[in-house]
Order: structure tokens, then C-alpha cells, then sequence
């Protein structure tokens, strides 16, 4: 099926008992037993599976093209059960622009249990010099956060093949309607639901995809199962209910990204625009290879510094300043700010995630906060 037809059935199930068109929630936490003692519905305890998280599963699954899904109470709670899967001392390769959120939970929570190294990953030669004995995993993220850098995924994958290491990319930016990395050679897809899933800025979420049910998979499954950070049936349920429009408003958030960014990198008094669209992105090329679309984020860095960049967003009447990304509003920050002392991202950097407002009026408002 098309994937605008997956992403309306595969996440809802018919209930037979009421006929009801639009699958129920199931909020209770236990199962009847027959009398032998078994499970007649295949359920047991809602920490292991529910009927709205098979679902939610079976939907994200289809999306990415994968064979199996398993669905997590967030973002971070998605990549973390990855590196809980890795052998104490396993070497991982990370990309220097990288959600801070897991940059700084590899930091933190897992020093001194794994090592890691934070590069250009999109440098061959760089790469390849960073592979140890002990390389277990890269991790990819493209486009990155908030730089919105293009991973060329199948050479990523080529390199690792060789060497036995496994290629995990963080996919949010771009979703499945975007970009299918399972497709490029990737070994599990990782997603915050809470984005462009959710697409409403109102729960929250996290996803892993695998092409395959491997040993690496189970033991995956066995971290969500035993750790237990899941998503309830009512965050399920809404997520289903908000993937049935994913690939529709994507199409509205890449075409008002694609002509804001147009319209920001003519204006004078902007430095440089990073959205893959772009003919001046360095990556371009590479996007227009592997991604189905352009996605709907973008930054820029205004000429006049960092106190220019947040006069800018103090003026914005119809953008809103607030973190996260991927609902319907526009949302725009000064990213610096949110990662921290030790950030990398330029000073005079806004991130935007475009919404689905007319562009009419986010032009007109940028126009006017650029003054």
C-alpha cells in the first residue's frame, strides 16, 4: 500500500465486539486468564503490550518499510534503550551536530560504561580513523540537530559493513515521509514520536524500528519490556490517531520550509540559511538522492550577533518561542541557549520548525521581527 493508506489503517484495529470503526482504548493494566492458565488475546500485562501499543507498533513498523517496531515513552527513552543494549566498553561514533538530549545522556549516563567519540562523520577519512577494535555502533542523524547536516546513509553503511558495526539514524528531523533509511542499509531507525508523530505539541514519545526480529532486536525488546519505559494506551492511542495525517501535513510543512527558507537567505540581514532544499546547502545533492523530501526545519544566523538574534525572536508575533518541534504551529528558538555552556551551535543561530500557518503571514511576520 501507498504510504498515505498505511499510515490511516496500520495503526487501528476494528473492535469486533461493538463494531466500532475506530479502535477503543484499553486502559487496563492486567488480562483474564482462561482456564488453563493461558493468555486467550495474546495479552498478559500492559508493561510488556497493550492493544492500542500493537497498534501504534504495527503502524510505525509499516511506515518505515521495517518488520518490527517497538514504541517507548519518549525520544530519549528510545536511544538510551540502544546504548543499554551494548557491552560495557563498546566504542560508539557519534556525529558532532547531534540532539543534545542524547549527546549529553551518552555524557552522563553512560560514562565510563561506553566510550564515544563525537566527529564529522560525513568525512571518510575521518571516519574510518575513528573506528577501534571495540566500535560497536555509529550513530547517525540526518538532517542533524540543529545544523540540519546531510549523512550520506549509504556510505556510512559501507564503510560499517565491513568492519561488523551497527548503523543506527535518528530519523525525526526527516520522518518516514521523508527519508527511509531501512531502505539505505540502516540496522534500526530510531524516532521522537513526540515531533512530527504527535504533531500537535500536546504527548509524548519514542520509537525504534528494526528491519529484521535479530538476537539485537530481542534484547531491545527486553529492555522495553523490563525497563518499562512505555508509552500509556491513551499516548498510544493519539499517536495512532495523529500518524492517519502525517504524510499531508508534511507536504504543508516542506512547502512552507522550502519558501521561507527562500525567502530568508535573500534578506539582507541574514548570514546563512541551513535547510537541505536549498541549492547553497552542501549537502544538497546528497539530500536530493536520499530523501523523498526536504523536510520542514530549517536555521539561520542572523549578521548582527547573538542579542540581534533574540531582539528577532522577542518581535515575532505568529512564530512562538518554545523548544521541541514538528506540530502544526510554528515554533522558533535560540538554540544556543537551550543546549547549554558547552554548545557548539553558533550564537547567532535560530532554529524554526515550520508550521502549517499560511506562509503569507509567516513571511509577513519574519519581515517584520527582521524589520
Amino acid at each position: 500500500m501507498k504510504i498515505e493508506t498505511i499510515a490511516i489503517h496500520a495503526g487501528n484495529h476494528n473492535d469486533e465486539s461493538s463494531k466500532a470503526v475506530i479502535q477503543p482504548i484499553v486502559l487496563s493494566t492486567t488480562f483474564v486468564r482462561d482456564e488453563d492458565g493461558s493468555f486467550p488475546a495474546g495479552y498478559i500485562y500492559s508493561r510488556s503490550s497493550n492493544p492500542n501499543r500493537t497498534s501504534l507498533e504495527n503502524v510505525l513498523a509499516k511506515l518505515e518499510r521495517g518488520a518490527d517496531a517497538a514504541a517507548f515513552s519518549s525520544g530519549n527513552a528510545a536511544g538510551m534503550t540502544v546504548f543499554q543494549t551494548l557491552a560495557p566498553g563498546t566504542h560508539v561514533i557519534c556525529p558532532d551536530d547531534m540532539y543534545h538530549g542524547l549527546r549529553n545522556q551518552l555524557k552522563t549516563l553512560f560514562a565510563g560504561i561506553l566510550e564515544f567519540d563525537f566527529i564529522d562523520v560525513n568525512d571518510e577519512a575521518v571516519l574510518t580513523s575513528h573506528i577501534k577494535p571495540k566500535t560497536g555502533l555509529i550513530w547517525i542523524e540526518t538532517p542533524s540537530n540543529p545544523l540540519l547536516k546531510i549523512t550520506d546513509i549509504k556510505k556510512v553503511v559501507q564503510i560499517a559493513r565491513g568492519k561488523n558495526i551497527k548503523v543506527v539514524c535518528d530519523n525525526t528531523f526527516a520522518t518516514p515521509i521523508g527519508q527511509q533509511p531501512l531502505a539505505l542499509g540502516a540496522d534500526l531507525v530510531m524516532h521522537s514520536s513526540t515531533k512530527y508523530f504527535g504533531g500537535h505539541s500536546d504527548l509524548m514519545g519514542g520509537a525504534l524500528i528494526t528491519p529484521e526480529k535479530n538476537e539485537w532486536w530481542q534484547k531491545i525488546r527486553q529492555v522495553q519490556e523490563m525497563g518499562g519505559a512505555i508509552p500509556s494506551p491513551m499516548d498510544c492511542y493519539f499517536l495512532a490517531r495523529s500518524i492517519k495525517t502525517l504524510p499531508y501535513r508534511i507536504r504543508g510543512h516542506v512547502h512552507n520550509a522550502q519558501l521561507l527558507a527562500e525567502y530568508l537567505e535573500k534578506h539582507p540581514k541574514i548570514e546563512k540559511v541551513m535547510y537541505p532544499g536549498l541549492q547553497s546547502h552542501p549537502q544538497h545533492e546528497i539530500a536530493k538522492q536520499q530523501m523523498l523530501n526536504f523536510g520542514g526545519m530549517l536555521s539561520f544566523l542572523v549578521k548582527a550577533g547573538a542579542d540581534e538574534s533574540k531582539r528577532v525572536i522577542n518581535k515575532l508575533k505568529v512564530f512562538t518561542q518554545a523548544t521541541s518541534l514538528g506540530g502544526v504551529e510554528s515554533l522558533i528558538e535560540h538554540r544556543g541557549s537551550v543546549e547549554g555552556p558547552d554548545t557548539k551551535t553558533p550564537q547567532n543561530l535560530l532554529r524554526v520548525s515550520v508550521g502549517l500557518e499560511h506562509i503569507d503571514d509567516l513571511i509577513e511576520d519574519m519581515e517584520q521581527a527582521l524589520g
